[in-house]
């Protein structure tokens, strides 16, 4: 493994760790709560459900909530743990090169005998690790709680949507490690993250009932994880390739802006 990859994952523990421990204890929360619906389902529909307008369901994700795969949609794949997935990995993005220059450490690496390019790919491959590694510790949790609780889920298509948050989440540590490499500016790379990320979500789950803003739901990268129903229709494989090739253009944005530009060294 390359030595700054190393360093990367290094540095990356203390967030992981943290992250980790919010989200297991979101997760085992969120879990805790199915066999009330399973006790009381009419309850949870009429009372619950029903009040929301189509627009809000769509928002959060409520789906046919009554049964395992719905409840995991909504509670994990959907809102919350999918934004604060694409939180977590945005945020490792925007460290190693935004906050690693305002601080002054990036310097430090940047006179090493290497190439700039090699730099940030390197260290990118550390994001990438890492959100690899919170993915698979989540999957772990997502499927013990869908078999100790019998939710009934497919373990496959767990597999499939928890695949595509690792992909959303790789594509926006990708994107503002690229706004981070472009200016310099931690502030920058967080909002430019923020805005996209919160409007994308929003245009892809509030655009399909709103004509005017359905045919721009495809410039959201939301669209290709959200839109194809992994948790209930299995391996959107061209969605994914497209989340793929999207993480692939935001480096090659990122690589020449931050082979040109002055860091101060």
């Amino acid at each position: 493994m390359p030595p700054l990859t190393r360093k990367t994952l290094r540095d990356h523990r203390r967030p992981l760790l943290g992250w980790g421990a919010g989200m297991f204890a979101l997760l085992v929360a969120y879990l805790s709560f199915y066999p009330s619906i399973e006790d009381d389902p009419v309850f949870y529909d009429q009372v619950l459900v029903a009040k929301y307008p189509g627009p809000l369901r769509s928002l959060v994700g409520m789906e046919d909530t009554l049964i395992g795969a719905g409840f995991l949609q909504m509670m994990i794949y959907h809102f919350i743990g999918c934004l604060l997935f694409v939180a977590f990995a945005a945020s490792l993005g925007r460290r190693v090169i935004a906050d690693a220059e305002e601080d002054g450490t990036l310097e430090l690496t940047a006179v090493l005998p290497i190439t700039r390019r090699r730099l940030l790919l390197e260290r990118f491959a550390g994001v990438a690790l890492t959100v690899l590694a919170f993915a698979l510790a989540t999957l772990a949790l997502v499927l013990a709680g869908n078999a100790a609780l019998d939710m009934g889920a497919d373990p496959g298509r767990i597999v499939a949507a928890h695949t595509g948050l690792y992909l959303i989440g790789l594509f926006f540590g990708a994107f503002a490690l690229a706004v981070g490499a472009a200016t310099g500016s931690k502030a920058a790379a967080a909002y430019a993250t923020a805005l996209y990320g919160g409007g994308g979500f929003l245009l892809t789950t509030l655009g399909a009932h709103v004509a005017a803003l359905s045919w721009l739901r495809p410039l959201s990268p939301f669209h290709y994880f959200l839109e194809p129903r992994p948790l209930y229709e299995g391996w959107p494989v061209g969605s994914y390739l497209v989340l793929l090739a999207a993480t692939a253009v935001a480096l090659l944005v990122a690589v020449p802006a931050f082979d040109r530009r002055d860091i101060g060294v």
